[in-house]
């Protein structure tokens, strides 16, 4: 990009400033209640699953009961057949437990895969309706993080906690029953141990909350830095920065080494603590159990019933300690999640539309050149009451004292205005941050404009809708993207029904056939990782014959020819002047001889146009494009 001035993403140099910082959640409880509302997306499965939990924990406290007549029942020497009831009752109950504890597993294994599916989906949805400005201040690998690190961490607290909560907390609440049934005395001794444990657990629970968030944030600028370190190898070795990259990578791999012990430390301590503090509740009941039964007040089988007991009712309490630190990472990625999902999407208020031309309508007048395919559509206007007009689609593109700046009080564009009627190249020229790649987003309007207007086909591009306007505009950057798969499928990227011979059409009108077809399958031929194999030539000719498969009425050219060789170049500006054919082109040009046959060439300097004419009229003025073209002076 040629605009120094628009925000950018995480650069080399300067791992960290696009991260906001990661604060501790300002509603807990609602981040939970919103990621319920996900799991419950499928209620009859969500109370299946719940239900066979509960029933599974229930059967397990039941039949613990029955220690108690069988323990009793030996003492006292009951019939064989007497033992064997209660073995096998109890033996039978502990089998359905354990079955309906599988089968609901099973359940929620496949609602957590569920509730992970349609939050990655809702959140990719949502990403795709942002603005390019949430874009420009984040890194890729931050926002990568958030399909992988976040939604891994509720999938995993789905998976493991969701029924272990369950169960524990049904288990918690039946063995209570049972032990004040068996003996209320010995109760109050689990309850003064219940206080000491869950303060225990929130204490160790606020530090844990605190370093698993900065273990996230730390792990999502780690993978960001990662990122950027590897798709920048090839620069990081010619400038030799080796050294730099590595001492940006050990600074991020500590702060996660630091956050990550913190908070694996306080996850760690937490498991340890609640054991010891069940065995020595166990050892005290123990005791107490003994000098009751000495004394005559407890018989044996009440007394093992209840030890089980103790046990069943501290080891769901541990349990639910051990998955609170994982539900904490739950919650903060889920946070995190729903940040981008109430990210506000890119605003279109624009209500005209671009429609096929119908027949017996009268269209507004405008060029209309019915020879060409380009100029079937028209924009389609409804007044407040309901009257419709027409104006036929041809590409005349005018900036009216447009003023813009990405950050406040610091301007890009100052009252620009300029036009390029249907058909005229017009080209754009000046220092790297003058102002010229700014001009083509905003007519994509990937950005609103502070004040002035722009106009296209007489219509301010502010009333109409957005995915419309940017149908009827190809785009030809300097920094190509090719995506995963063959030759043809990037070349219809630009238009996804293209048939094959529109394809090859396109290729042959950019100047790319010739090489295609001495790929290894010519267009079925796999591209991977980003086209790597080609050079940067074949892979602009590609990109060219991408918009030309669209078919557009209006190119924007930004520096296309800018990194290539001269052979390459020619190839390339052949392709685009048979694709200029027709159309309203607005150029970027780092090299001058490319734009010297364009209609008029417009000369910026910090955000203003300080020249404008032919290229005949800009030499006969002995300006500042005379002083560039001539080689007086170069482009910054």
């Amino acid at each position: 990009m040629s605009n120094s001035h628009a925000p950018q993403s995480q650069k080399i140099s300067m791992p960290g400033p696009g991260f906001r910082s990661f604060e501790k959640p300002k509603n807990a409880s609602r981040t939970f209640t919103r990621l319920i509302r996900y799991i419950g997306s499928n209620p009859l499965k969500l109370f299946i699953a719940v239900t066979l939990i509960i029933l599974s924990s229930l059967a397990g406290v039941l039949a613990t009961w029955y220690l108690k007549p069988l323990i009793n029942g030996i003492k006292e020497g009951a019939q064989l057949s007497s033992l064997a009831t209660s073995l096998l009752t109890m033996a039978g109950i502990y089998l359905a437990s354990v079955i309906l504890a599988y089968v609901s597993n099973l359940m929620i294994v496949k609602i957590a895969a569920g509730t992970s599916n349609c939050i990655r989906k809702e959140l990719f949805e949502h990403m795709m309706d942002l603005p390019v400005n949430y874009f420009d201040s984040r890194s890729h690998g931050e926002i990568m993080s958030r399909f992988t690190n976040d939604v891994d961490n509720i999938n995993m607290a789905l998976e493991q906690g969701l029924s272990q909560l369950i169960t524990s907390s049904v288990t918690v609440a039946g063995v209570f029953v049972m032990m004040l049934l068996l003996s209320p005395f010995l109760t109050l001794f689990v309850l003064l141990f219940l206080v000491v444990m869950l303060w225990i657990t929130k204490t160790v629970g606020k530090k844990s909350s605190l370093y698993f968030r900065s273990q996230q944030k730390s792990l999502g600028e780690l993978n960001g830095i990662i990122e950027e370190l590897i798709e920048g190898q090839k620069v990081i070795k010619v400038f030799q920065h080796e050294q730099h990259a590595r001492e940006a990578f050990r600074k991020k791999n500590e702060s996660l080494r630091q956050s990550a012990t913190e908070a694996q430390t306080f996850a760690g301590i937490l498991m340890p603590i609640m054991g010891n503090l069940s065995y020595a509740h166990y050892s005290v009941t123990v005791m107490v159990g003994a000098i009751l039964a000495i004394n005559g007040r407890m018989d044996i089988g009440t007394i093992a019933a209840f030890l089980q007991y103790t046990r069943s009712f501290s080891m769901p309490i541990t349990m639910i300690a051990n998955q609170f630190n994982t539900l904490l990472a739950a919650l903060a990625g889920a946070e995190r999640i729903f940040e981008v999902i109430d990210s506000p999407v890119e605003a279109d208020n624009g209500t005209i539309r671009l429609i096929q031309k119908k027949e017996g309508v009268n269209m507004v007048a405008g060029r209309n050149d019915e020879s060409s395919a380009l100029h079937q559509l028209a924009w389609e206007i409804e007044t407040d009451g309901g009257i419709k007009s027409y104006v036929p689609l041809a590409g005349d593109i005018r900036f009216n004292d447009v003023t813009f700046s990405y950050l406040p009080e610091k301007n890009v564009l100052k009252s620009v205005s300029f036009y390029a009627k249907p058909g005229q190249k017009v080209a754009f020229v000046g220092s790297t941050g003058a102002g010229k790649t700014t001009i083509t987003n905003l007519v994509n309007r990937f950005y609103s404009i502070d004040s002035g207007r722009i106009v296209f086909d007489g219509i301010d591009i502010t009333h109409i809708n957005k995915s419309d306007l940017r149908r009827t505009l190809g785009v030809v950057l300097q920094d190509v993207h090719l995506f995963n798969g063959t030759v043809k499928d990037n070349i219809r990227y630009g238009k996804l029904d293209a048939t094959d011979e529109e394809i090859i059409r396109a290729a042959k009108l950019a100047n790319a056939h010739s090489f295609i077809m001495k790929l290894p399958n010519g267009y079925d031929t796999v591209l991977s990782h980003d086209g790597t194999s080609l050079s940067q030539g074949q892979r602009q000719l590609l990109s060219i014959a991408r918009a030309a498969v669209a078919d557009p009425p209006v190119l924007i050219l930004d520096e296309a020819t800018s990194s290539v060789d001269t052979h390459t170049e020619k190839l390339i500006e052949a392709g685009m002047d048979k694709l200029m054919q027709g159309r309203t082109t607005l150029v970027i040009a780092h090299r001058l001889s490319t734009i010297r046959n364009a209609n008029a060439i417009m000369v910026l300097e910090h955000g203003e146009i300080i020249e404008r004419g032919s290229h005949s009229e800009l030499l006969d003025i002995c300006g500042r494009y005379y002083e560039l073209y001539t080689g007086a002076t170069e482009l910054a």
